[in-house]
């Protein structure tokens, strides 16, 4: 059993460092800079070096596979077989993130280990006692490592977390003579509860979930995910668990835990995988408990390069030249989860350099990025966004971000702004881009105010991207080939979601951006300040080459990148 590791002893005690620089990964000066920042901070040199952006946790295994010779493995793509998974502890595998996910086929008495350490000669060790078998360590990230038990054990870990707070709860109940008696502000500190909640938030960042849902019901406790724009049911506990769940998430969001009649709003920074994410609470009650609703959101995601939103290349370069506007409005505008405030920040991180002053006025305020000045709306402190806003002008800004414009006076205030030589970037709640225009309308702007101020507008939606492991073709129908608007005589092809372990079986992996971007041209001035309805200004767009949503879409599905029911599904009204 032990062969193994005599052989591969001396190759095991290689220093990270010196596998990184062989590999040509790191320079030594970039090893000896992150040592002393290792020495400061007291963590591993690997993830120094991540932290500190030098490289990525795939740049490390990447080089471990070519340096030390031992194979690579993508953990997501496999289904790894029960009774590997019965061969050692979920507590083991977390304290050393490895997982064991098959045997040797040249050799039954060897398993293959998934470890983002191969050179752990105590966990090799342990996993060879425990399993009473050769250990093959392969290399892979612990990121993937780490979702891969989630995956596995997530669901059973967290079930005994919650049997384990239940049982402490009816062995006080038994001391107590009344069930009112027990105290649950003393409960939230034990450590059951906090692991539970710390347990539903790691496991939705690693199935990469936008959304947590805590629903009570008449007999159970449902935990939702959305992923991809979509909810999916993912565990539940007994009711006995809601007050105590519910209060832990209060006081780690900074709400009143003895308030349980109002509805509440909350704020939490949580860091999985050594990504920080801020976390949106809101509380509301129902009738059988207070309803939880968290929203993730990773400050990494929200600025992203243009290049990774799904803008064609025409599309690009028609953004770039709506953001050259030294004033003037741009608006940004879809339906709640449509990605505003990703496009709303990668638009402010492209536009932040030092000669230029940017302040927002956000609620809330969703990433913190350096060098803008970020405002938070607080209505109870009469800080409301007109309000906010009139602040700003005094503070001498080149661009200003307004979260949402939401009403009459803060659309008028917006204007002003920018007709006075300050470029206002926001979002509005519309269907497409014709129709923002004739919302401001309806606000209470002039017409010739709009044509004037408003100097671009991007429609967008989110379509969710076909698994690109499992997705399955079949020949479009005359009608799909129609709405497409793709020649019908042409032979064409369109992919299904089918489903795998990839992507959870859903069929689809992550989702992409489509715009419609209208720059607002002097023909299309005139038709606004005419008053043109709608259809008027979105034809003479059309005149000027813009893309419908539609069109957008149905290039994605061409592409095979989507489905034909997601381009359905996001341009319903086109």
């Amino acid at each position: 059993m032990g062969t193994r590791l005599v052989d591969q002893g001396g190759r095991r005690k290689k220093r990270l460092g010196d596998i990184l620089i062989s590999s040509g990964a790191i320079s030594p000066e970039e090893l000896m800079t992150a040592l002393d920042e290792q020495k400061k901070k007291g963590k591993k040199l690997g993830e120094t070096l991540i932290d500190s952006g030098i490289l990525t946790e795939l740049d490390i295994a990447d080089a471990l596979h070519r340096q030390l010779g031992v194979d690579m493995i993508r953990l997501e793509e496999l289904v790894i077989p029960e009774d590997i998974l019965r061969l050692v502890s979920e507590s083991v595998l977390r304290k050393y993130n490895v997982i064991p996910f098959e045997f040797n086929m040249m050799n039954m008495n060897e398993l293959r280990v998934a470890m983002s350490d191969p050179m752990d000669i105590y966990a090799i060790d342990d996993l060879a006692f425990i399993t009473n078998l050769q250990i093959e360590p392969v290399v892979s990230t612990p990121t993937e490592i780490s979702s891969a038990i989630d995956r596995y054990f997530g669901n059973a870990e967290a079930m005994k977390v919650a049997e384990q707070y239940t049982k402490e709860r009816e062995e006080k109940f038994k001391d107590s003579k009344k069930e009112e008696d027990i105290n649950f502000d003393d409960d939230i500190s034990n450590a059951p509860i906090v692991q539970l909640v710390n347990k539903i938030i790691e496991q939705a960042v690693r199935l990469r979930a936008s959304d947590i849902h805590i629903e009570p019901m008449e007999y159970q406790v449902r935990i939702r995910f959305r992923v991809d724009g979509v909810l999916k049911a993912v565990m539940s506990y007994g009711t006995d668990l809601l007050a105590a769940i519910v209060t832990r998430i209060k006081i780690i969001g900074g709400m009143d835990i003895s308030e349980k009649r109002k509805p509440q709003d909350g704020r939490i920074t949580s860091v999985v995988d050594r990504s920080e994410y801020d976390i949106r609470v809101s509380i509301l009650p129902t009738v059988f408990g207070e309803k939880v609703v968290m929203r993730l959101t990773s400050k990494q995601a929200l600025t992203k390069d243009k290049k990774d939103l799904g803008f064609s290349d025409d599309e690009l370069a028609l953004f770039d030249s709506i953001l050259k506007h030294p004033h003037g409005i741009i608006l940004v505008t879809g339906p709640t989860g449509s990605g505003k405030s990703t496009t709303l920040y990668t638009a402010l991180s492209e536009l932040n350099v030092e000669g230029v002053n940017i302040i927002t006025v956000e609620d809330p305020v969703e990433a913190n990025i350096d060098g803008i000045n970020q405002v938070q709306v607080n209505n109870k402190a009469d800080m409301t966004f007109a309000n906010a806003l009139r602040s700003i002008l005094r503070q001498d800004p080149d661009i200003i971000m307004i979260g949402e414009i939401r009403d009459g006076e803060t659309a008028q205030i917006a204007v002003k702004a920018s007709i006075t030589g300050h470029l206002v970037v926001s979002t509005l709640h519309t269907n497409s881009a014709s129709s923002t225009i004739t919302r401001l309308e309806d606000m209470g702007i002039e017409p010739y105010l709009i044509a004037d101020s408003v100097v671009g507008v991007i429609a967008q939606r989110l379509v969710r991207r076909l698994c690109p492991k499992c997705k399955q073709g079949r020949s479009a129908s005359r009608y799909e080939k129609e709405m497409l608007g793709y020649p019908k005589e042409m032979p064409l092809t369109v992919y299904e979601p089918c489903g795998c372990t990839q992507c959870n079986n859903t069929g689809y992996w992550g989702r992409i951006g489509v715009y419609e971007i209208m720059a607002i041209s002097q023909k299309i001035k005139d038709v606004i300040s005419k008053h043109g309805s709608a259809d008027d200004i979105e034809k003479a767009a059309l005149d000027e080459g813009m893309h419908t949503l539609r069109l957008s879409a149905s290039k994605f599905v061409i592409d095979g990148i989507t489905s034909y029911s997601e381009m359905e599904r996001i341009s319903f009204d086109k």
